[in-house]
């Protein structure tokens, strides 16, 4: 089947990649994604991905730091743990994958340039964007945002433990009701906690739609990419 998206911005949640141990890298569920990511490029499309940290540690979370910008830092430190282990899956499956950080570590990864990225990309190569921004005060959501519009993706895909957006939390309400299309103005109108509004308003102003969608499937990755309904689409009015 065609692709509807050539370029993507994958955001995956650190949260996902724990799957049910709730902490840490669950590989069984890395290797799930890994194989649909490979089945994503063998289809044609490019790939770029921004994974968090939350399944290590959650700067903004962590009440108990007395500095903000040092528990982002750590933060920031756990979403290259978890670029590692997803390049890992994918080098285990012989897809061409590079690691990128917006915070210099070169006997790790490659620095974050935006020109290297985009070749690696025309190339079959899935880029893994580790570190956020490299700024403390803005989530990887933030993060992806700005990756997608500077690699000019055709949509950024935000996976989640979530089967798309409510209008208000379905874990605490059974009637919440489910949109298969919304607007960016509405999220943040109706401060609906899909994306900071940072993130919302970078896609928007980039018109740069944005998928909703669950990762319980690995599947959904491809089925995403084919332009299937699944999840939710947040996009200009």
């Amino acid at each position: 089947m065609p692709i509807q998206y050539r370029r993507i911005l994958l955001k995956l949640s650190g949260e996902a990649l724990a799957g049910s141990k709730k902490f840490g890298i669950d590989y069984d569920v890395v290797s799930a994604i890994c194989r649909s990511i490979q089945k994503s490029v063998e289809m044609g499309a490019q790939i770029g991905i921004v994974v968090g940290g939350g399944n290590f540690f959650r700067g903004r979370s962590s009440g108990q730091m007395q500095d903000r910008t040092r528990a982002d830092h750590m933060g920031m430190l756990a979403t290259v743990m978890n670029a590692l282990a997803i390049a890992d899956g994918l080098e285990a499956l012989n897809v061409p994958v590079r690691v990128q950080t917006a915070i210099t570590m070169q006997q790790i990864a490659e620095p974050y340039i935006r020109n290297r990225a985009i070749r690696h990309l025309e190339k079959g190569r899935v880029v893994i964007f580790g570190c956020g921004t490299g700024n403390p005060f803005f989530s990887t959501d933030t993060a992806s945002a700005l990756r997608a519009a500077e690699i000019e993706a055709d949509i950024m895909m935000k996976a989640t433990m979530v089967d798309g957006v409510y209008d208000r939390d379905p874990n605490r309400f059974a009637d919440a009701v489910k949109y298969d299309e919304i607007s960016f103005q509405e999220i943040l109108e109706k401060q609906l906690g899909v994306m900071d509004s940072t993130a919302a308003a970078l896609c928007k102003e980039n018109h740069i739609p944005v998928l909703v969608f669950s990762l319980s499937d690995s599947d959904h990755i491809v089925e995403a990419i084919e332009g299937k309904n699944i999840g939710t689409i947040v996009k200009e009015a």
